[in-house]
């Protein structure tokens, strides 16, 4: 293994965006020259996972990407990278009628070294990490995430039902509760994104409600899902970071590749 960036940057691109598997069956994955994307209903992520388009016809290849979409009814999302060609990717999906929103970073750490910084992490006293398999729990998951990140999670949480229905092999989802006055509450809900013959699990969500941050919680759960990941023999984790989860994330070791803009195209919207 290596902490090479470039190195690592490149095994992103090539096990996890043009050689992604699907997510669950009901999901296509589709290549066109220059393009790799996921389609299919609503239970599952639509969107472009892979691009490296010539300046010339970058246009037109975006232009039929929403035709593309717009016929099967779903809105969808174009993760732009920070090397994605052309450099001008961004403003194309712009003026093409995207809308962009918070960039992330994405970041890497090795598993082996990892869990070693992490040896010693527990979850903070009177919080317990509980594994979510069934739809009470996934709606729990869905409540801390629109708390936490003051979005709406409705398709979130038909995505998470859909893959540990159909591929729960594939996702682990985590909630950690805290025993507070005789009560239970869910306060952080995380997932892990698990992808076989890649060598790569993935980190998301991780949102903590507002009063039980800076406690040790996300920490908690990212040393946890690197236990689960190490143990079924993933060599690396990777993460889109926040601007508030980066800096816990550089202190555990994890290095910045690049960064991530997701931008939106809702069809929906425009009627």
């Amino acid at each position: 293994m290596t902490t090479d960036h470039d190195t690592l940057l490149a095994l992103v691109d090539s096990r996890m965006r043009r050689g992604i598997s699907r997510e669950t069956p009901a999901a296509r994955i589709e290549q066109s020259p220059g393009i790799v994307r996921q389609s299919g209903p609503e239970s599952v992520w639509n969107g472009i996972v892979w691009s490296d388009l010539d300046p010339t016809g970058a246009d037109a290849v975006i232009a039929e990407q929403v035709r593309h979409y717009a016929g099967l009814g779903q809105d969808f999302e174009w993760t732009v990278y920070g090397h994605d060609r052309p450099a001008d990717l961004g403003e194309r999906l712009t003026a093409a009628g995207f809308t962009p929103e918070e960039p992330e970073t994405l970041m890497v750490a090795e598993l082996g070294d990892l869990t070693r910084r992490m040896a010693d992490t527990a979850e903070p006293a009177g919080i317990e990490l509980r594994e979510v398999t069934d739809e009470a729990g996934v709606a729990q998951v869905v409540a801390v995430h629109e708390e936490a990140f003051g979005t709406d999670g409705t398709r979130l949480g038909r995505r998470i039902l859909a893959q540990l229905t159909e591929s729960p092999d594939t996702l682990k989802v985590h909630l950690a509760i805290a025993h507070h006055e005789g009560r239970e509450v869910p306060v952080c809900a995380s997932r892990m994104e698990l992808y076989p013959g890649t060598g790569f699990a993935g980190l998301w969500g991780g949102g903590t409600l507002a009063a039980w941050r800076g406690r040790g919680v996300y920490r908690a759960l990212v040393a946890h899902r690197a236990r689960i990941a190490a143990g079924l023999g993933y060599e690396y984790l990777r993460v889109d970071a926040s601007d508030q989860s980066r800096p816990i994330l550089e202190r555990l070791g994890f290095a910045v590749l690049t960064t991530m803009t997701p931008y939106q195209y809702e069809h929906r919207a425009r009627g």
